[in-house]
């Protein structure tokens, strides 16, 4: 088999074993839920990671924010590293753990939507963020490899894709993350 073969094959592997773990499963049935439900009352999602992470946040937010299937209207859901100035400027003043956390205090509610993303569930502002979202009443989900983390003590909701090897769980993440944003569509709009 050839190198690019057994890459693609590492990959469904891990996707085939996301498939069959019925917790998993239920997880995601969960968060949906929790989200749709959010939306129907006036809430937000709010999404933070780093690198890879801070990549797929922005890319769900905007999944929401814009459009996934349906021309529908917007949703509120915002990655918290989007803002440059406020980012630099926390994590000069503060400290770069300090830079979601912050933020969460400021804007996050009780019954919002916290995602937090980390392949390795320990990033520590990640981690802060996911505290200070469980002190507002918010609804914590969390996106981690197969140990979790820290971020498995914090999180309500925990995907943690079973894997350790940190491509394979952001492809894992994003997918997981589509068909969230997908069926939370569904749920909302129907098929307009």
């Amino acid at each position: 088999m050839s190198e690019v073969k057994q890459l693609i094959q590492k990959s469904i592997d891990v996707k085939l074993k996301l498939l069959n773990e019925p917790y998993l499963i239920d997880a995601i049935e969960k968060i949906t839920a929790e989200i749709t439900n959010a939306y129907r009352q006036d809430r937000k999602v709010l999404f933070c990671g780093n690198g890879g992470s801070a990549a797929d946040a922005q890319h769900l937010a905007a999944e929401l924010s814009g459009r996934f299937y349906l021309d529908r209207k917007p949703l509120f859901a915002e990655a918290l590293h989007v803002n440059t100035s406020y980012l630099t400027a926390v994590a000069n003043d503060y400290s770069y753990d300090e830079i979601y956390s912050r933020l969460i205090e400021a804007s996050g509610r009780n019954g919002d939507v916290l995602i937090g993303i980390s392949t390795s569930g320990n990033s520590k502002n990640v981690v802060r963020a996911l505290e200070t979202a469980n002190r507002a009443g918010m609804i914590t989900v969390g996106m981690t490899g197969e140990k979790g983390g820290k971020m498995k003590e914090l999180c309500q909701y925990l995907i943690n894709v079973p894997s350790n090897d940190t491509p394979r769980i952001q492809e894992s993440h994003i997918l997981v993350g589509h068909i969230i944003c997908e069926l939370v569509e569904k749920n909302l709009f129907g098929n307009l």
